[in-house]
């Protein structure tokens, strides 16, 4: 049989029910969920930590500019009896706001060991790009200005 004898994580527990409200392991509002962003050359990368989330219950959204992340973690089915719960179980969320610089339409989203990565493009039209130089000043004429 498991058994906890910490006196902070039951505090911690209890903090979390009085002000989160519900059962132990479950919430009443999205949880956030830890994540790392970093450009790299001409994408930026996002990846989001959901352990114990099915790809089929992520869910991920963009509207304008902003990326929305959403996913749940269902408690275990079957008969059994919970000793502990210390994980977070139920629905998660996370927006981000995206730059005007990212090519939105282009949004690639994988899902592996717990970890969502999607990479996003930079778009066209904000990457770096030369100014070619014509030979040649362009020729411009000059009008008398009468006072």
């Amino acid at each position: 049989m498991l058994r906890t004898t910490d006196p902070f994580r039951d505090l911690d527990r209890l903090t979390s029910q009085l002000l989160g409200g519900g059962a132990p392991g479950t919430t009443n509002r999205p949880a956030v969920m830890p994540m790392d962003a970093w450009r790299q050359g001409d994408r930026f990368v996002v990846e989001f930590d959901l352990p114990g989330a099915s790809s089929e219950s992520i869910d991920i959204d963009v509207e304008r500019n902003v990326l929305t992340v959403r996913a749940e973690r269902v408690a275990g089915n079957g008969d059994w009896q919970r000793l502990a719960s210390e994980r977070t179980h139920g629905q998660f969320s996370r927006q981000l706001v995206l730059g005007d610089n990212l090519d939105l339409e282009r949004i690639e989203a994988g899902y592996d060991n717990g970890v969502l990565r999607l990479v996003i493009p930079v778009a066209e039209k904000a990457k770096p790009r030369k100014i070619q130089i014509a030979g040649g000043a362009p020729a411009v004429e000059h009008e008398a200005i009468e006072a």
